[in-house]
């Protein structure tokens, strides 16, 4: 099975093949307050586009983002998908599958 991080570039695909777009980011939990810190992946940011290598924008030490990386993200983002990862049902041999139809899932 592919590390959470080589799924970045993949295709996506819906329960019916209708293809998606391709996985640009990858949207974490990052728990604190634990010996080793964790994450735990919450979904997926799929774009029609290639192009757009999304940034993974950073936040402060309070985990906040300042303006200027919210005003980015707005740009970049813009017609981009969100999967939420509940709905990511196979993501092996290159390709995500999830089993919702691309007409139910969120524009970011």
């Amino acid at each position: 099975m592919a590390s959470v991080t080589e799924l970045i570039g993949q295709s996506v695909w819906d329960s019916n093949g209708v293809w998606v777009g391709f996985v640009v980011d990858i949207r974490v939990i990052k728990h604190k307050g634990e010996l080793q810190q964790s994450h735990t992946v919450y979904g997926l940011v799929v774009s029609s586009r290639r192009a757009p290598l999304l940034l993974g924008l950073t936040r402060d030490r309070e985990d906040r983002a300042s303006w200027f990386s919210r005003t980015l993200a707005r740009v970049v983002y813009a017609g981009c998908t969100f999967v939420p990862w509940s709905s990511v049902a196979d993501y092996e041999d290159g390709e995500v599958h999830i089993d919702v139809l691309r007409k139910e899932l969120n524009r970011v």
